[in-house]
């Protein structure tokens, strides 16, 4: 009895020391709002210049966020928009990539969408936006420019271009539509029967497009398939839960969410019968492909049930919600980890809060092991390693400069892409078209007249080790050295032009391929040149090789996992999950 009755006191204690901390941290919670409110007021009322209201509190609670995880972020009114479209991939506009034309200060079509409003009145790649209905675009920003082309669907306006090819000005009716862009760019067969499908996002809709193209392609005489989700940073969460059930059986768990409130916790289960269970699948990864792309490819690596091929992928294991504020406003709010099958989570950034939102990347010695199914070592933080890494071809420095927005200033390789157009009203199938030996004798001319410059990794690298040297004591008695080193890494424009052509002429290609043939033509075109999918149509083409990267090994007793391997009668293996232990611009 009086065991049981000092059991219920200290149950008590428990309890209102639990009641205590809650107090307590409301009262801090009230008393800092109440100190803020207080800082803003005086700062209203004494400050010497007027303040903007929008931007001082729009700035504090963006540092407040900035404090607690990469991802939990502030949408304003005006910025709603592009919270809606990044979840859904919807917005109602024209359908085109603007940018800024560094050299003619202006904005440009960048890249008309295939089949949408833009494309379709003949916009071209190059043209100048002047005006839209009486409105002057001259003298604006890309963002200005690309609010007023969107707009509600229906509507029209009067688009006031000029085509720098013929210095004519052109005017064209355009009337707004609803625009998805495109999740699901490309799919095809590669070399006889191999099927491919390039995903680039997780948007609303996006499984049963999947769907769809998986059916074509066996149609087509599809065995096996690479699905690419190289650059894909993520999205739907359930989209992700649908495509895996394209490959795994119904009733499986294959993400659970875990957060502070049992709302933010959830475990997501396929749902439906698989479409195949058996067909040889690798998919292609990166350091860019993150979030959903990672439950997709982790899922599939944790349950053996393809090869994950390429390079590390991101490492973002958090999950998050879109929550409506007062005002039209919105903020999209961090509530749980997910972990895959595993048991594991990839999450390769250890934020901190309440320390200035420190951020550092988790090492692997500090990372855990967990198994596959297969009883495969796998392991949680750094994103999803892949089963067979590949590195993907590197861009040089002039590569990038002669081709990403905003980098040259002379904009020669943009320009002269939008004349070669000009010059050629049709070219040859996107997977047949080749720059010849003139045209890029051409090109390399016009980047060397251009006054084109750009910086050498190499330079900046080498610039650095000579101040160290310096600093050191070292430079002097090695000052030929350095002498001669710097003039072997001095060359001009023209020599890296030669030595990086083969890169360089592949993105041109690809620069024109996209003017004729859109996105997709430029994707199809672009495979010919991809390592990583070459190895792994090798690997999918060699049986033997595919069983023994997927072999099963024997797993050790330590393990974690949210998968118990449990014997049936007969030998088979069958998945029994754990209870869960609570995952430019447009236009």
């Amino acid at each position: 009895m009086k065991r049981y009755i000092l059991l219920l006191m200290l149950a008590g204690l428990g309890l209102t020391a639990e009641a205590q901390k809650t107090s307590d941290h409301n009262f801090e919670v009230a008393k800092h709002l109440d100190i803020f409110n207080q800082v803003y007021k005086n700062l209203e009322l004494l400050y010497v210049d007027t303040l903007n209201p929008k931007e001082t509190i729009g700035t504090g609670i963006n540092a407040m966020l900035r404090n607690l995880d990469p991802y939990t972020e502030y949408y304003a009114q005006e910025d709603t928009k592009n919270l809606r479209m990044m979840l859904t991939g919807k917005y109602a506009g024209i359908g085109a990539l603007i940018r800024k034309h560094q050299k003619l200060d202006r904005v440009v079509v960048d890249e008309p969408y295939a089949d949408m409003p833009a494309a379709e009145v003949g916009l071209k790649k190059g043209d100048v936006i002047l005006s839209i209905d009486d409105s002057m675009m001259t003298d604006k920003a890309v963002g200005y420019v690309s609010e007023r082309l969107r707009g509600e669907p229906g509507t029209s306006f009067l688009l006031k271009v000029m085509r720098p090819s013929t210095g004519k000005m052109m005017n064209f009716k355009i009337t707004r539509r609803n625009i998805k862009l495109p999740e699901l760019p490309y799919y095809g067969i590669r070399e006889g029967d191999v099927g491919y499908i390039n995903l680039n996002s997780f948007t609303e809709g996006c499984a049963k497009d999947v769907r769809r193209a998986l059916i074509d392609l066996k149609k087509q005489g599809a065995t096996s398939l690479v699905l690419d989700l190289r650059g894909n940073g993520g999205g739907s969460e359930q989209e992700a839960v649908d495509i895996l059930n394209l490959w795994l059986p119904k009733g499986i768990t294959v993400v659970e969410n875990r957060g502070k409130i049992r709302q933010a916790s959830k475990e997501y289960k396929t749902r439906v019968e698989p479409l195949d269970t058996v067909m040889p699948l690798v998919i292609l990864v990166n350091g860019e492909t993150a979030s959903a792309s990672e439950i997709t490819s982790g899922a599939i690596q944790d349950m053996d049930r393809g090869i994950i091929l390429g390079t590390r992928t991101y490492g973002k294991g958090l999950v998050q919600i879109p929550i409506d504020l007062p005002y039209n406003t919105n903020m999209k709010v961090t509530t749980s980890k997910y972990y895959i099958p595993s048991g594991r989570c990839i999450q390769a950034i250890n934020y901190k809060k309440g320390s200035g939102g420190y951020r550092e990347h988790i090492p692997d010695s500090l990372t855990k092991v967990f198994y596959t199914r297969n009883g495969r070592e796998v392991r949680d933080g750094g994103g999803i390693k892949p089963d067979v890494e590949v590195k993907g071809d590197t861009i040089p420095n002039i590569a990038f400069y002669l081709s990403a927005s905003g980098q040259d200033s002379t904009e020669v390789m943009f320009d002269y892409v939008v004349d070669y157009i000009a010059q050629h009203p049709t070219i040859a199938p996107a997977t047949e078209f080749h720059v010849t030996d003139a045209d890029w004798q051409v090109f390399k001319e016009r980047v060397v007249k251009s006054g084109f410059t750009y910086d050498p990794v190499s330079k900046k690298q080498f610039a650095e080790l000579v101040k160290t040297a310096k600093f050191e004591g070292y430079y002097d008695e090695a000052k030929a050295a350095f002498d001669s080193l710097e003039s072997k890494l001095n060359h001009d424009v023209a020599y890296a032009l030669d030595r990086h052509e083969r890169v360089i002429r592949q993105i041109l290609e690809s620069e024109i391929i996209s003017a004729y043939y859109y996105q997709s033509g430029a994707i199809e075109a672009g495979l010919n040149y991809d390592v990583q999918l070459k190895e792994a149509i090798r690997l999918l083409k060699n049986p033997e090789e595919y069983k023994k990267v997927l072999a099963p090994q024997k797993p050790k007793e330590e393990a974690s996992s949210l998968i118990h391997l449990e014997k049936k009668p007969g030998g088979n293996i069958s998945l029994k999950p754990r209870e869960p232990q609570i995952f430019s611009a447009i236009a």
